[in-house]
């Protein structure tokens, strides 16, 4: 029985008089937050000709780092949910030992990543589990140990918190513990979309690469576009080390392609430089690679400068070589990332950066980093929280004015 409390109601006084407001004209607001009206910067990302995706079959086919009978071949136009969806089918098809498991998978997932596989490969190899992250990443260990390709999706990253134990104390350190007897989890490939979207809040926003970062034996990896999406996915599942591979789910249908339609495979823990620079590195990876290109765009144009961009791909093992190299050349660097800033990939690199003393001794400012707060995502400021066009670019010329 529900017992109703009775609280006393706190009336204006007779004599204060009453406001009178016309409903009609009172303005609506949306319940989160968009970008604002007449901005110069802060616009939302044209998908359609940022220079960061491949518009046409020659630029995609173009792709140095692509096998020559790929790049003889044709391309497809999709977009990042979709390639996802081709390579692990070409994985599948491939090899029977490629299996793909998580919560609602057989019905092609909430992204509708694995649509069709069920149809195609069968019940024993695409196939439902309980809602148990834990559960999901230790049956994974397990199929893997035993020589399986095991592909677990867990359906969002912010619910990755309960398969930590798992990934860390057993994924991570099953090569190291069984010393000489050779095996390994290295068939383990655990997806899982992050990042926001502009509505996420608290538990449908997080990008939590950093924590993985830490724990030796683990790949972490996050793809920028469709054509690296398919290359790195493909990749992780016939790597020899477990890999965490975080789609960011902003791009699932915003970005779009041309892409090979030939299997390939992109090389893991290498960096690619986007853009060549002569004055400032932009160190970036994932959905912010977007937010960068923009403003490096502007900047270019309003500073007079020339800005290098640089998408990790990998963040753990990252590519120090390619950083370092680069930052030597421009004496200048700026990273940038959607997770945390406290603790983050940004600090990392800053780091390692100033460690090397050919590098630290090229700089001509302090190596500066645009991220996250360190505060969790509220579903009215989140994009307040991601980083913007503006902060980048004020960060830009706060490095060049130095």
């Amino acid at each position: 029985m529900r017992v109703v409390t009775r609280i006393p109601s706190r009336r204006l006084p007779s004599s204060v008089p009453r406001a009178r407001h016309n409903v009609r004209n009172i303005p609506r607001h949306r319940p989160y937050s968009t970008h604002p009206p007449a901005a110069r910067l802060n616009t939302p990302t044209d998908f359609s000709t940022t220079p960061l995706l491949a518009h046409a079959s020659q630029s995609a086919l173009q792709n140095t780092e692509l096998p020559s009978e790929v790049r003889n071949g044709t391309t497809k136009r999709m977009n990042l949910f979709q390639a996802i969806n081709d390579a692990l089918s070409l994985a599948m098809a491939a090899d029977d030992s490629v299996i793909l498991f998580g919560e609602d998978v057989a019905f092609g997932g909430v992204f509708r990543c694995s649509m069709g596989l069920a149809e195609n490969y069968g019940s024993e190899r695409v196939f439902n589990t309980p809602l148990s992250e834990q559960g999901i990443v230790g049956f994974g260990i397990g199929a893997a140990a035993e020589g399986m390709k095991a592909v677990a999706e867990i359906q969002f990253a912010d619910y990755i918190y309960p398969a930590f134990d798992q990934l860390v104390n057993e994924a991570a350190k099953f090569r190291y513990r069984d010393g000489t007897e050779g095996r390994n989890v290295g068939g383990l490939t655990v997806r899982m979309p992050c990042g926001g979207v502009g509505h996420g809040a608290l538990y449908h926003s997080q990008s939590p690469e950093s924590l993985f970062t830490h724990i030796p034996g683990l790949r972490v990896i996050m793809p920028r576009s469709p054509i690296q999406a398919k290359g790195l996915l493909l990749a992780a599942i016939e790597s020899n080390d477990p890999c965490i591979f975080m789609e960011p789910k902003a791009l699932y249908r915003a970005a779009v392609e041309q892409v090979p339609i030939g299997s390939y495979t992109l090389p893991l823990s290498k960096a690619e430089v986007l853009k060549e620079g002569s004055d400032l590195t932009v160190i970036s990876y994932g959905h912010p690679l977007y937010t960068c290109s923009a403003a490096i765009e502007k900047a270019e144009k309003d500073m007079g400068i020339s800005i290098e961009l640089i998408d990790l791909r990998t963040v753990y093992p990252w590519d120090k070589e390619c950083v370092l190299k680069s930052v030597r050349k421009t004496g200048r660097c700026l990273v940038v990332h959607e997770s945390m800033v406290n603790a983050g990939i940004g600090a990392e690199v800053a780091a390692s950066i100033q460690e090397d003393k050919d590098t630290f001794l090229r700089l001509e400012a302090p190596v500066l980093r645009v991220a996250g707060w360190g505060v969790h995502m509220g579903l009215m400021f989140e994009r307040f929280n991601i980083p913007d066009v503006a902060r980048v670019y004020d960060t830009i010329k706060q490095a060049i004015e130095y």
